[in-house]
């Protein structure tokens, strides 16, 4: 009798991910953008005429799936290749069969699982070989390519987007494993629709991660004679904590903090508080957050409600003492505020407009009158001449003249209505009308 290997590759070892995995586009979950009837990329598949192209997309929603059907079409040569095991000695190798293959008139489709994690260098030694048609690339990632695959590989690339499953697709998923033999179509399953759509909605527009939630339930549901029954209490086990798809470098973390600083700035407090809570959930420093908050305290918001800016360093400072879990209350507390509070972002203009002039123009000296004279020579030089001490006059202002000459006329901040910045534009126009009119010119 053949003794049984604790390793031996059954069928039921196979995870029912890799057990589903559609060999055809007919079974395909999904991306009816890319591959509905008369699609562009269902055509090329369909008709065999590949180009390089990328794939781009959140993990679980058929990158590597569609490649595998590519290689079940394609008349090529196929190569699957994985950024995480390979380095430029592999590529090299792969390189010059590819080659040989096209000397031969043999095509070679080479598909790079994870293109992302290929540094500059492993990246140009495709782009030769790219150039001269020797292999067509397709790569897949979930970074943005344009950040993370290089310029002249990508102008090569068609790069298409592959969205988050809908529920629906992943119910309709869920559906088909449950009847599919090579899933649990030989089993009888008692799960409801509702659990279905449970497990939908917990995978976030992921397939991998909704069959390997159903798997789970149905490892761990009730056996009785009548077959596996999922109950709530082990489906609530299984669907604890959600994953969320959340890089803290990469682009998932600049669309978050910037969904987070529209939401306040147009004053949504809702959805500012979503935001925040889907970055704690996912990993984010509240420090990060807090520092992203004092930024926008002064941007966007600034001499309009001064006190936003005491709030948002109040609240910096508490995360630094508590930390999370506890401080999750005072980012609310901050990003509740400062989406309530009238907004300006007068401050801003001209923070940068005066940036573009420090910038575009000549450096000028500072005016005499404004220059310190701690030394005898200083003085002599007129450093300090015509300095006007505001404190010894009545208005406690005077009309000396603080900017370079060239620049006298120049005016950045030009504050608004909003809040408390309407006393502010009022205090300033009676500043600039008193300055207007010098001593000698008044009735």
């Amino acid at each position: 009798m053949e003794q049984m290997s604790l390793f031996d590759n059954r069928v039921e070892n196979i995870p029912l991910a890799s057990r589903l995995r559609p060999s055809s586009l007919e079974d395909f979950a999904g991306q009816d953008h890319l591959l509905g009837p008369g699609r562009m990329l269902r055509q090329l598949i369909e008709r065999d005429q590949i180009s390089s192209m990328i794939f781009w997309g959140p993990p679980g929603v058929g990158k590597t799936t569609l490649a595998s059907i590519i290689a079940g079409r394609t008349k090529a040569d196929f190569i699957n290749f994985s950024a995480v095991t390979s380095g430029i000695k592999e590529i090299k190798e792969v390189m010059n069969q590819a080659e040989q293959s096209r000397r031969m008139g043999i095509r070679t489709v080479l598909f790079v699982d994870e293109i992302h994690r290929f540094n500059k260098a492993q990246q140009d030694a495709f782009l030769p070989f790219v150039e001269k048609g020797s292999i067509t690339l397709i790569g897949a990632t979930t970074e943005n390519p344009s950040f993370e695959v290089n310029a002249a590989l990508l102008s090569r690339c068609r790069v298409f987007v592959l969205k988050a499953l809908e529920e629906k697709d992943l119910i309709r998923l869920l559906q088909g494993a449950l009847k599919n033999p090579a899933g649990f179509g030989t089993q009888n399953i008692r799960i409801t629709a509702k659990q279905l759509q449970s497990i939908a909605a917990f995978s976030n527009g992921d397939a991998r991660t909704a069959l390997n939630t159903l798997e789970m339930a149905v490892l761990n549901g009730e056996i009785s004679a009548k077959g596996i029954t999922i109950t709530d209490k082990v489906l609530s086990q299984c669907i604890s904590r959600k994953s969320l798809l959340y890089d803290k470098t990469g682009e998932e973390h600049y669309n978050l903090i910037s969904a987070l600083h529209k939401s306040m700035r147009n004053s949504d407090p809702d959805a500012a508080i979503y935001w925040m809570c889907r970055m704690l959930e996912g990993g984010e420093n509240p420090l990060y957050i807090a520092r992203r908050l004092i930024r926008f305290a002064s941007e966007d918001i600034g001499m309009a409600d001064s006190h936003a800016l005491q709030v948002a360093v109040s609240v910096y400072q508490a995360c630094h003492f508590l930390g999370m879990p506890e401080c999750d209350v005072h980012l609310t507390h901050a990003v509740t505020y400062l989406s309530l509070a009238p907004k300006s972002n007068a401050l801003y203009k001209a923070c940068e407009a005066c940036k573009r002039d420090v910038n575009g123009l000549r450096a000028e000296p500072v005016p005499l009158q404004l220059r310190n004279a701690p030394t005898k020579l200083m003085k002599e030089l007129s450093y300090g001449k015509g300095y006007q001490y505001a404190h010894d006059t009545d208005e406690k202002l005077t009309h000396m003249e603080c900017m370079p000459e060239s620049l006298k006329d120049r005016t950045y901040y030009h504050p608004t209505e909003q809040g408390e910045e309407k006393a502010a534009k009022e205090r300033f126009e009676k500043i600039r009308q008193w300055k207007a009119n010098p001593p000698d010119s008044r009735p």
